[in-house]
């Protein structure tokens, strides 16, 4: 904690221990039963004195917000409070967190320039094979228009599934495939069924930070790996796993978010032999399967889905509004998991599954990946040389895929360049919105599809030179 805690007065050094309290407690790094730091470890943390704690956690105890058990210390109080998700995220700079990237993102202004979203633009997406496929679903079954979906989902969709897998070498019979509203809805799903609140996880650094929010509104806790280019670096991962016993990974093998990288053969094999030894459980996030140019090892292919949960969607190909995912899990999972979309969703999407299956399978998918891919590879390329004039440069040439993770020259900090970058109408993605280290905050994520217009570089030019105090490069 900052040592300006120590020039203030009583009262306000009372109200920072408290509002610390309330900050952990609201985030779930304490969740209902655990125990507060002693009054003397949290004086020093705080730069008070353990009088300061002692009143503050009194305050706090006639508020409800925690208890005392005489003799063992102050506790979280039973009942939960309300989940804050605005306290997901990075300490380096409250203003930036993920729900700051998607909220500038999903706002719907022309003017609005956004290299830091994570979907590609719709003049790049199959929208007259879509109003195609919306007109044949209206002259058919009353029953797609307007009755729910089975509770696995739609068979045809959930067998052509089942054999696109089965050519990456993954075992997914129909009746292991369950579609969901959205890959974000199935990652859910399974944390739902797998962890339980104060459960840890472990996350690539960086990793999607969606992950992050998910976790947190989960209530388990995020342990961060630092990723190499080739997938988690196995070390630290063994060492996670020996100090804090993790429940799950969520990852993605294949084109990773933000990173680009790719989970090399040898790597997910060690990976597979730590996650058997632990009992650990990992969901591979294959979202950008169909933007490989060439297929790379997935973690579910090894495993046979004995401890690999594989998920998906079509967002990044298809439309991001026409909202369906899926989950391929091993047998006993599939019924409680069915239960749990039943809950949250009751039968799900079938007018988004047909239109789904339409798009897959009237002949013109495969010709609209060949386009995207190349176009893609055109824009990483252009990208990259529009960057490195500003002396951003990339941490690898991703093979396939959308995202560029990009480093910032020396002393720039990701959150100053996204908040200037924003008041000239432009979205960035500050790295310290994926990433919890301190070296977050000098990379930037670059979706290359989204980074065309000249008024991007313009506006980094701008925020760069006012960072720096350095000449406009020319």
């Amino acid at each position: 904690m900052d040592q300006a805690v120590k020039n203030l007065d009583s009262g306000k050094r009372i109200g920072a221990v408290m509002t610390e309290i309330r900050r952990r407690i609201a985030g779930r790094e304490l969740v209902p039963g655990s125990r507060l730091p002693s009054v003397r470890a949290f004086a020093k943390i705080m730069h008070v004195s353990a009088s300061t704690v002692v009143e503050a956690y009194e305050r706090l105890a006639a508020e409800g917000l925690i208890r005392s058990r005489p003799g063992s210390g102050f506790y979280v109080s039973s009942s939960p409070q309300p989940l804050t998700l605005s306290e997901i995220g990075p300490k380096l700079d409250r203003a930036i967190d993920p729900l700051w990237v998607y909220r500038q993102s999903l706002e719907d202004s022309p003017d609005l320039l956004k290299p830091g979203c994570g979907w590609l633009p719709e003049s790049w997406m199959p929208v007259d094979a879509i109003r195609k496929a919306l007109r044949t679903i209206a002259r058919g079954e009353d029953a797609v228009l307007a009755n729910y979906g089975t509770p696995l989902g739609q068979l045809p969709l959930r067998q052509l599934l089942s054999r696109r897998m089965n050519e990456r070498g993954i075992p997914a019979s129909p009746d292991h495939i369950i579609l969901t509203e959205s890959g974000t809805q199935a990652i859910d799903l399974v944390c739902r069924l797998l962890i339980e609140p104060g459960d840890t996880v472990i996350v690539d650094d960086p990793c999607y930070f969606n992950f992050h929010a998910l976790l947190r509104a989960n209530r388990a806790k995020a342990i961060a790996v630092p990723m190499t280019p080739q997938g988690p670096d196995i070390e630290a991962f063994a060492q996670a796993i020996e100090q804090h016993k993790p429940r799950l990974y969520i990852t993605n093998s294949a084109i990773h978010n933000p990173t680009g990288a790719t989970c090399s053969a040898v790597v997910a094999h060690k990976l597979l032999k730590l996650a058997e030894r632990a009992n650990l459980t990992i969901i591979e996030d294959d979202i950008f399967a169909d933007l490989e140019h060439e297929p790379s090892p997935r973690l579910a292919a090894f495993d046979g889905l004995e401890r690999v949960v594989h998920v998906g969607s079509f967002s990044k190909t298809l439309s991001t509004s026409v909202r369906c995912g899926f989950i391929a899990a091993k047998p006993e999972w599939v019924e409680p998991l069915i239960d749990l979309k039943l809950v949250t969703s009751i039968g799900g999407g079938r007018l988004n599954a047909e239109l789904i299956l339409l798009l897959l399978t009237d002949g013109s998918y495969r010709k609209h990946l060949d386009t995207l891919k190349v176009r893609l590879s055109k824009a990483m390329d252009e990208t990259i040389g529009r960057l490195a004039p500003l002396g951003i440069t990339p941490w690898i040439r991703p093979q396939s895929g959308i995202f560029l993770w990009c480093q910032l020259p020396d002393g720039i900090n990701a959150g100053d360049i996204a908040q200037s970058c924003l008041a000239d109408n432009v979205v960035l993605a500050p790295g310290n919105a994926f990433s919890t280290a301190p070296e977050g905050s000098r990379f930037l994520r670059f979706n290359a599809a989204q980074s065309g217009d000249p008024r991007i570089y313009r506006a980094l030019e701008k925020a760069l030179k006012a960072a720096r105090h350095m000449p406009a490069i020319r």
